[in-house]
């Protein structure tokens, strides 16, 4: 059995800059990581809001395993796919009537086996089930078949983020936030050997806010009217982090971010 466990986890990807993103700068991180398994959050891949079959699609030739959040729902036509693509995410703490699943178990080459699961918060979010009570019972579920477990948690409160990583210390692989699209600089590993880091940050548009055209998102706290936006083509930026984890245990062995820029690239 090989010595670690090695996990690329990729920030949201906003939109057809941050597809482009993905496909300039993945192939350098698998180069110097050469990772087992490649995450990535694609709830915002097709132009911004939501996402498609055909695109996701195209995203799997890339990664593992999508995952996602309160965006999943913004494109109708993505509640066929999520029924009949595994691979493909919605967080687990939404009503079980919903389509799709909340986790997903992934073999690489050696026969070693990872969870990752998908949870939303609620504090300033939808009122769903409980993510910390859901993460228990799944974890029931998972935990005889690997001990290679990995959260994405989409949340908007960095207090929840960090409450769902101590309790969830020793318990899994890493929990690793999503939503925000700014990376954050507290990455660590928790006593218990859980990796934790509150926000994965974006891929996308260098020059944008969150991921969007500057103009327009000024606007809209310039008038506080509703304002329509769309994903910033002005640069290019991929933000990630990488987890080491033993595979016997499933405690992290070490954590590091990358975050890889191309200041003024423009789409053609």
């Amino acid at each position: 059995m090989p010595d670690k466990f090695g996990v690329l986890f990729i920030g949201d990807l906003i939109g057809r800059p941050g597809r482009r993103a993905l496909a300039r700068f993945l192939p350098e991180l698998r180069k110097k990581y050469q990772p087992d398994l490649v995450v990535a959050n694609g709830e915002n891949a097709a132009g911004g809001n939501g996402l498609t079959e055909e695109i996701g699609k195209e995203l799997f030739f890339q990664v593992d395993v999508l995952t996602s959040g309160n965006h999943i729902w913004d494109k109708k036509e993505v509640l066929n796919y999520l029924e009949k693509e595994s691979r493909l995410l919605r967080p687990a703490n939404y009503p079980a009537s919903n389509p799709g699943r909340g986790y997903y178990i992934y073999q690489n080459e050696h026969g070693l086996k990872a969870a990752v699961i998908n949870l939303q918060g609620r504090v300033f979010m939808e009122p769903i089930d409980c993510p910390f009570l859901t993460a228990d019972r799944l974890l029931e579920e998972i935990i005889p078949i690997t001990p290679i477990v990995i959260i994405d948690f989409h949340a908007e409160a960095t207090s929840e983020k960090q409450a769902l990583g101590w309790y969830l210390n020793g318990r899994v692989s890493a929990v690793i936030g999503t939503h925000t699209h700014v990376p954050t600089a507290d990455e660590r590993i928790l006593p218990g050997g859980t990796a934790y880091l509150t926000d994965a940050g974006m891929c996308g548009g260098f020059n944008s806010i969150i991921g969007m055209k500057p103009e327009q998102a000024l606007q809209r706290f310039l008038t506080s009217r509703p304002q329509r936006f769309e994903p910033s083509a002005d640069g290019l930026m991929l933000s990630a982090v990488y987890i080491s984890i033993d595979p016997t245990t499933g405690k992290a062995l070490s954590i590091k971010r990358e975050l890889l820029v191309e200041e003024h690239s423009r789409e053609e």
